[in-house]
């Protein structure tokens, strides 16, 4: 008789290491490179987060089409960091990561399989999507001695968190054996499912309150597509 498996409660697991950080009582913020994919899924996380690390947001993002979507999503970004309090009180910083949509393409094959153009979200498509732009995140985190790094990606409902978070340790336990091998210090997965306690309804709000623009669609050519004839 097969056990069933439990389910991982993501939200929970993040109270767990938020309470731990601030038993440690430290005298400085441990630091969290923080991917991010537009302001409005930034809003929430930044507010829920900054008081407890020192947060630089990391912008990769080459799925999002066209290029002006791009420059839409990150001019959002940009200035509702020099709006909300929580930001700038904190001093949460921006790096924006080179803009190469063929990072996209190459990684995810899109072009040579075709089937996953169509694909709804959640699918093949979107975890090779989520394994790009979180592994740009952890390296860049790795390369800079950040404490811990995670994503904004799981505070949207129609995103798989677990596969998320799978990703996430996933990244930090190929570091493992290069930091035992290296004796350096490993950069941490924050694990998260930034939807819960109401993460995606506040996220929405703060939208409304910074007049956040927010998107119909998930950022790819595909979501964009897959979008349009739904609603044919």
């Amino acid at each position: 008789m097969s056990q069933q498996v439990q389910k991982i409660n993501y939200q929970k697991e993040l109270e767990k290491i938020l309470k731990e950080i601030e038993r440690q009582n430290l005298q400085a913020k441990p630091t969290l490179l923080l991917h991010a994919c537009c302001g409005p899924c930034s809003s929430y996380v930044i507010e829920y987060l900054s008081s407890i690390f020192d947060i630089t947001i990391y912008y990769y993002n080459p799925n999002i089409h066209p290029q002006n979507e791009y420059e839409r999503r990150l001019h959002e970004l940009e200035k509702f960091l020099t709006e909300f309090p929580d930001a700038t009180k904190n001093k949460v910083k921006l790096v924006v990561a080179d803009y190469n949509p063929e990072d996209f393409f190459s990684a995810t094959k899109v072009r040579e399989e075709i089937d996953l153009q169509t694909e709804p979200e959640r699918g093949e498509r979107c975890r090779r999507c989520y394994t790009l732009r979180m592994k740009k995140a952890f390296d860049y985190a790795c390369q800079n001695n950040f404490d811990w790094f995670t994503t904004t990606l799981s505070i949207s409902p129609y995103k798989d968190s677990k596969m998320i978070n799978e990703i996430g340790k996933s990244l930090e336990e190929s570091e493992l054996g290069n930091t035992i091998n290296n004796l350096k210090s490993i950069t941490k997965f924050l694990t998260s499912d930034f939807k819960k306690k109401n993460g995606f309804l506040r996220s929405t709000q703060l939208s409304q309150e910074y007049g956040l623009w927010r998107q119909d669609y998930c950022g790819c050519i595909f979501s964009k597509q897959n979008l349009n004839l739904n609603k044919e």
